[in-house]
């Protein structure tokens, strides 16, 4: 190969056309290695790399004009534990299902190439080639477009913070790490030291490549706290900025949305008004507001968290912590939100998802530890919010399966230190090591695939059809999806909280025992009850234990 005088080194390969395998050797190692920005790796991610074309897949959403952030809500699935079978053509078959359920936007953990056959997906090392085992380029490109056949819009879960442990060859090439340090999943990215340009144009085409190539409607920018850079324009607005002018080209919506622990509004605050203009981010603060109230727990990060002032405090401003002590780091953390200007479907709300799931011990569904009452609460004020809410998979009915921390590391090293590693932490936090899965254990990934024959059972179906009309009532009423945090007025007494959102009222009665609930007005009818024995009294309601209440007012 011949060096450019732009760092490249190039070759033309008469007959190298789509379908033929290649690698690269370098002058300091003898063995063949795959290519950083391979599209596809169909012997896994020490093999070859092949060409492939991507003008060669027929698609049919020609008719797609893409599906905003805004008023939709998510659904956040794993390919390889979504179904028995771990694959997108599998997926494909149950997309009727979130069609029933009102989905709009279905959100994949991180499908790009990683070493071995199932994983999380956060170990990804080829950023531009999705992973074979779920069906390669095409099985990908055969998921969104008959997700688009169907109205749903999809968001692909992308990494860019680090790369996984095995199978990681791009640092061989070229300065892709950073000198600067480590995050907790391994070396930084090298964004703003000697030769980063082509490291940020790596990222940048790889973002890109996601959206045109596989008609994808949005990204999920993982933890983007441990993206460091130092640049006068960040990575992230790069991003935007690219993001926008292809939205523009393509002619439909195209969202980012960020996962970030610095609870700063700057992120989704538009460029034209000096923010870095992402669409979206996560709101752990939600989560965790909802997760205490409703289950008790308070250790760790959850210490601040569990009062009925603190769900006041989320509902109406987003972040608890708002340049606000947190005695989780010991010092201030994060910047309030402006309620005037800032809309809340820019932040992602939950009561799961794949981290808060994943991360407990033995990775517990929330279903396992709430009654049936509060578990409807909870959902009952997810999806009256002024948030994006989302689901994750199984939740809408209560699956009995966990969703717990697998790996298929076929090097036996890297196997015993990632099975070593989980047992120690959870047992210095007064776990048994012996009760910590074994995430190495095909056992463990086994047990975190759903059960489909459970949406139609006792106790099952009633959860999903919560879910249903909670769904159909966002639509129905302009009240429930008002974005608008300074229109939402929040009230609350001995566990129970109110939350008016317009003509809409939605009561919640958190404790074991009936209360009765002032409304401030004179509500006309319900919308929704949890469950019966709901009596309107006036300008009052009378809750039965543990039950949630969405009236229509005057």
């Amino acid at each position: 190969m011949e060096r450019g005088d732009d760092g490249w080194w190039r070759l033309d390969v008469p007959g190298a056309g789509p379908g033929t395998d290649y690698s690269y050797v370098l002058p300091e190692h003898d063995s063949p290695l795959p290519d950083p920005r391979s599209r596809w790796q169909p012997d896994g991610v020490h093999g070859p790399s092949r060409v492939y074309d991507h003008a060669a897949f027929t698609w049919s959403d020609g008719a797609w004009t893409g599906r905003q952030l805004p008023g939709s809500v998510l659904y956040e699935l794993h390919v390889g534990t979504f179904t028995p079978e771990g694959t997108f053509d599998a997926a494909i078959e149950r997309l009727d299902h979130l069609v029933e359920l009102g989905v709009d936007l279905v959100e994949l953990l991180p499908v790009n190439a990683f070493n071995g056959e199932y994983n999380w997906g956060y170990d990804g090392v080829c950023w531009f080639a999705p992973h074979e085992f779920y069906g390669g380029p095409d099985g990908l490109k055969r998921f969104v477009d008959a997700a688009h056949s169907k109205g749903l819009g999809v968001v692909l879960d992308v990494v860019y913070n680090h790369f996984g442990p095995s199978g990681a060859y791009a640092p061989m090439f070229a300065p892709y790490l950073s000198f600067a340090g480590a995050n907790p999943w391994g070396a930084s990215v090298n964004l703003d030291g000697p030769d980063s340009d082509e490291v940020r144009r790596y990222i940048t085409d790889s973002v890109l490549a996601w959206l045109r190539d596989y008609h994808v409607d949005g990204l999920r920018l993982d933890a983007v706290h441990a993206l460091v850079d130092h640049n006068a324009v960040h990575l992230l607005e790069q991003l935007a900025i690219e993001v926008e002018s292809l939205s523009t080209h393509l002619g439909r919506p195209l969202s980012l949305i960020a996962e970030s622990d610095l609870n700063d509004p700057t992120l989704i605050t538009p460029r034209e008004a000096g923010g870095t203009g992402l669409q979206a981010q996560w709101d752990d603060d939600v989560h965790h507001a909802l997760h205490t109230l409703l289950t008790g727990e308070r250790q760790g990060y959850y210490g601040d968290f569990g009062s009925l002032d603190c769900l006041e405090t989320v509902l109406t401003g987003a972040f608890f912590h708002a340049n606000t002590w947190s005695s989780f780091r010991r010092r201030h953390h994060g910047r309030p939100v402006d309620r005037t200007r800032v809309p809340g479907h820019r932040f992602v709300a939950y009561l799961q998802n794949h981290d808060q799931i994943g991360n407990r011990a033995i990775g517990d569904r929330i279903s396992a530890t709430l009654s049936p009452g509060l578990l409807k609460v909870g959902a009952t004020l997810l999806f009256t919010a002024p948030f994006t809410p989302m689901l994750f998979m199984g939740e809408e009915w209560a699956a009995s399966s966990p969703w717990q921390f697998f790996t298929s590391h076929p090097e036996p090293e890297l196997a015993e230190a990632v099975r070593t590693g989980r047992r120690r932490e959870f047992g210095s936090h007064g776990w048994a090591e012996a009760e910590v899965p074994d995430p190495q254990d095909p056992a463990t990934f086994e047990r975190s695939k759903l059960d489909w024959s459970e949406p139609g059972k006792p106790g099952h179906a009633e959860i999903l059809e919560l879910h249903k009309r909670l769904i159909a009532l966002r639509r129905e009423h302009a009240e429930l999806s008002d974005p608008r945090l300074d229109k939402i007025e929040v009230w609350h007494g001995d566990q129970y909280v109110v939350m008016r959102r317009g003509r809409c009222i939605v009561a919640a009665n958190l404790a074991p025992v009936p209360q009765t609930v002032s409304l401030r007005s004179v509500p006309t009818k319900v919308l929704l009850a949890t469950e019966p024995g709901v009596v309107l009294q006036r300008d009052r309601v009378e809750l039965p234990p543990e039950t949630a209440v969405v009236l229509y007012a005057r």
